[in-house]
């Protein structure tokens, strides 16, 4: 077993403990009721910002924006902004400080504590159990996405079980098979599509892509064919499952909340990679942060 595979395995631990521990810090840090808010993040933790911003404006919080650390980004007149880096280390994460005008609150959301995203910020949510020696994220961003469902009032006591319960049974996916790898999301969980193609790119060098949805059928519906799977991440559209079937495709509806459908997606990335002879701990060209001269 890899140790991407540990960690994978080790999610329904690490969400319970995030829930048992830190829900009522990660409400106090989060939410920010009627603030205008930006979260920045790079790679994995860019897509997590993007379902964390969905997520918050769905819940009537506020508005907030998602940008790319590693992008210009305008500034609007945010009152908080909220960095996200697992190392923090990143140096686009730490560069953003800069940018922020003076007397703009802003978190940090990392596993270090003695790291500059963490020493630079006005205050740190701490995900330090969830930190992982691996250079690809698993537990880290799904960590932190349950617990912004979970100050934003979302149900989510159930999810380590049901996380679990996922993770005991085989996936139903042969990756000697497959040959394309494609997600697809819709509002907050678009985010989640994006970080799940993320994965098999990092850990097995496949071909994967990440669509909105309903934007599927618009042009990227012409490469499918009978060495593609398609996963919907969420709630399905009326008519979509039909129209991507003819291809040839084979198509992966939710069965479970869509976090563990990332988890499953996180154990299918493995599979592959260990399928074509790659250590998915350690992709090449790949470090666990990225730190420019």
């Amino acid at each position: 077993m890899t140790l991407t595979s540990r960690e994978i395995d080790s999610q329904p631990v690490i969400w319970q403990q995030a829930l048992d521990t830190l829900a009522d810090r990660a409400t106090a840090r989060l939410t920010a009721r009627g603030a205008r808010v930006l979260v920045l993040g790079c790679g994995t933790s860019a897509f997590a910002a993007e379902s964390f911003a969905a997520l918050r404006e769905q819940a009537g919080f506020g508005e907030t924006d998602a940008a790319y650390a590693s992008e210009p980004w305008p500034w609007r007149g945010y009152d908080l902004v909220v960095l996200l880096s697992r190392s923090g280390t990143t140096t686009e994460v730490v560069q953003a400080f800069d940018r922020i005008p003076a007397g703009v609150r802003t978190v940090a959301v990392t596993g270090v504590a003695d790291s500059p995203v963490a020493e630079r910020a006005d205050d740190v949510l701490l995900l330090d159990f969830a930190d992982e020696e691996s250079v690809v994220q698993t537990r880290f961003p799904t960590t932190f996405l349950l617990l912004a469902r979970a100050a934003f009032g979302d149900d989510v006591g159930g999810l380590p079980a049901q996380a679990a319960a996922a993770l005991s049974q085989p996936l139903e996916l042969d990756p000697a098979a497959l040959s394309h790898f494609v997600y697809l999301g819709s509002g907050w969980t678009y985010g989640l599509a994006q970080e799940a193609a993320l994965k098999i790119r990092e850990a097995a060098q496949a071909w994967s892509e990440s669509y909105p949805q309903l934007d599927y059928r618009h042009g990227p519906l012409a490469v499918a064919g009978d060495t593609s799977v398609v996963w919907i991440i969420g709630e399905e559209a009326p008519g979509i499952v039909d129209d991507i079937a003819v291809t040839g495709a084979r198509v992966v509806t939710s069965t479970h909340d869509p976090l563990v459908e990332l988890v499953q997606a996180q154990r299918l990335a493995v599979a592959i990679a260990e399928h074509r002879g790659l250590n998915p701990d350690t992709p090449r060209n790949l470090t666990r942060s990225i730190v420019l001269s």
